[in-house]
């Protein structure tokens, strides 16, 4: 967070010179007054200068924008990114070539990446949000599979009549089977095991 102290004739006056200094604008930083300064006799004589520290505000956002440039650019990733935001979730959409390497195989890297930036993002700022880093589509096309995979292994465990168990996922995927098969009432999902190997266990 980058800060400055600077005075001028009055308050105003002293905050417009730190935003000029700090080259941003007044919703971007937070003004602590330390002295008010005094209007001196024919607003000359006996005048005291007004002082004020001006702090830029953390934009979450940007930052994490940033540190997933620096990700990408470090793993020669030439990637353009899309952010949006709705509410408290934010998605980053990231397209061009070598995509590829950053969803690695069944998108471990992409989810890496992805915690790395919710943690970047929620790191001391006021706001909490919920991330999303996608790229060129991959998670649309990983969510049809996983829904397929559960309909599929769904099927399976009423067939053999036997317990069925899924790979080790994150959260967030597991959920997506979770839903898919919630309204299945011939079987049941539950989670087991400890991350990172947590997993999906079917019951018929």
């Amino acid at each position: 967070m980058r800060e400055i102290t600077a005075s001028g004739q009055t308050v105003e006056e002293a905050v417009q010179s730190a935003l000029e200094q700090l080259d941003t604008t007044r919703d971007h930083v937070k003004v602590e007054v330390i002295d008010e300064g005094k209007k001196g006799l024919l607003g000359v004589f006996g005048s005291k200068r007004a002082f004020v520290k001006v702090m830029m505000e953390k934009n979450q956002i940007e930052e994490a924008e940033t540190f997933l440039q620096d990700v990408t650019g470090k793993m020669n990733v030439e990637a353009d990114m899309t952010t949006t935001v709705s509410e408290n979730h934010v998605t980053f959409d990231l397209s061009g070539d070598k995509i590829a390497l950053l969803i690695g195989k069944r998108g471990q890297t992409l989810n890496a990446i992805q915690y790395l930036v919710h943690l970047v993002l929620n790191k001391d700022g006021d706001q909490y949000y919920t991330v999303s880093v996608d790229a060129e589509g991959y998670r649309g096309r990983r969510r049809e599979t996983l829904e397929s995979l559960a309909h599929k292994m769904a099927d399976k465990a009423l067939r053999t009549n036997k317990t069925v168990t899924l790979e080790a996922m994150p959260a967030f995927e597991r959920k997506i089977i979770h839903n898919a098969l919630q309204t299945n009432e011939q079987v049941k999902t539950i989670s087991e095991g400890v991350e990172p190997h947590r997993h999906i266990v079917i019951k018929s």
